[in-house]
């Protein structure tokens, strides 16, 4: 299966997904191509919710997950990171279904479980692409969620304090 994988950062807005294919050979291993290079991958779940253990070309890293695709949320060595993760018949779908604007877009939504430490917008204000829009607190971590897109919030559906579930709706833009 092929995979379209994003970064999601204000400084690779611009980029373009990287294409990893996936395939489980008859022996249970993977084949891993990334940008069309072969590369040696081996995972191992470990117990846990969301505790993997990834091989890649001989280096181990230990990753917490969060989330559920496509947007998920990842922790190795103390950094946490989001990646945006399509299927290819993901991307179809969606490229089916678009007929301008796509509603997700317009709808901020917690990528995990936690508390909102920290609002930084309210309705009616002018946000650029990438500007932080509110913090939240999940496994005593916090985390800046920032606008994909430039847009106005016409409403916010928080308040610091507030405990929401992963996908909880956060802010809607015009």
């Amino acid at each position: 299966m092929r995979y379209y994988v994003s970064l999601d950062s204000a400084a690779s807005s611009d980029s373009q997904p990287v294409e990893v294919d996936v395939t489980e050979l008859p022996s249970g291993e993977l084949q891993v191509r990334i940008g069309g290079e072969l590369v040696d991958v081996d995972r191992v779940s470990l117990p846990g919710r969301g505790l993997i253990s990834v091989r890649v070309d001989g280096q181990v890293v230990d990753l917490t997950t969060e989330g559920s695709p496509p947007d998920v949320g990842v922790v190795a060595s103390g950094h946490r990171s989001y990646v945006r993760v399509v299927s290819e018949r993901q991307r179809a779908a969606d490229a089916a279904k678009k007929t301008g604007g796509g509603a997700s877009e317009k709808i901020l939504k917690s990528p995990m479980p936690g508390r909102v430490v920290k609002v930084l917008v309210q309705k009616g204000d002018e946000v650029a692409a990438g500007q932080p829009l509110l913090i939240i607190e999940a496994m005593k971590m916090e985390n800046e969620l920032r606008a994909k897109a430039p847009g106005t919030v016409a409403d916010v559906h928080v308040t610091p304090g507030t405990a929401v579930e992963g996908g909880a709706k956060l802010v809607t833009f015009a």
